[in-house]
């Protein structure tokens, strides 16, 4: 029986070098290919795949909120997050919002069928030299601290923040939701109060202390 995967990533390239090396593998499947965070969502909806190979700097809702909202509605499809990124903040968010591994992108490739293979067997994946300990640790201290203010938000809320992050408008922002920009205003406002914010500069460091997007270096 073959292994369905579908393919998240905005390079193209990547996204062709990746298919070749994973349909190598006689058991594995490449159901499609999404460039963009909503296009991933529109297609686990069509194709129901078994793993999706997600880059976690995805636009248009980043590779963490996708990762969430599949955990929340796909609980079939499993996640494997491909990050740049190696930081236990980005680790720590991808697997509190329900990925199943985190491979590094400068990892070999049998890393990578491995973290797969190991997701459908209900089997966590971290690349090395991810501290699987220390991320443990980490995430009992989130748990000691009560109801986190970031999971208060709604999911059209964190779609508008990842879309404020990217920095859209709001007029952008209401095009590619579908939605009015005074929707728009509502929403993002709500996003800011939840999260005891006041200004961009804040929202931003808030993104970068999570790991929703990269710190500055």
């Amino acid at each position: 029986m073959s292994i369905s995967i579908l393919l998240g990533d905005d390079h193209a390239i990547l996204r062709q070098g990746l298919r070749l090396l994973l349909e190598a593998e006689p058991d594995f499947a490449i159901v499609g290919e999404a460039s963009t965070g909503v296009e991933v969502m529109r297609k686990i909806e069509m194709l129901h795949p078994d793993v999706v190979v997600l880059d976690v700097g995805i636009p248009d809702l980043n590779g963490l909120e996708i990762t969430r909202q599949i955990h929340q509605r796909h609980q079939h499809t499993r996640v494997v997050i491909l990050s740049m990124h190696a930081k236990e903040a980005y680790v720590l968010e991808a697997l509190k919002n329900g990925a199943s591994a985190y491979v590094l992108k400068g990892s070999d490739t049998n890393e990578l069928i491995q973290a797969i293979r190991q997701s459908l067997q209900g089997v966590r994946y971290l690349s090395p030299p991810l501290s699987e300990r220390a991320i443990e640790a980490y995430l009992e201290m989130i748990e000691d601290r009560g109801l986190d203010p970031y999971d208060t938000l709604t999911n059209r809320e964190r779609e508008i923040m990842h879309l404020v992050l990217e920095s859209h408008s709001n007029a952008e922002i209401a095009s590619r939701l579908t939605i009015s920009p005074r929707t728009v205003e509502v929403h993002r406002a709500r996003m800011m109060h939840k999260l005891g914010l006041n200004s961009q500069v804040e929202l931003v460091r808030f993104a970068m202390q999570r790991g929703l997007i990269p710190a500055e270096e």
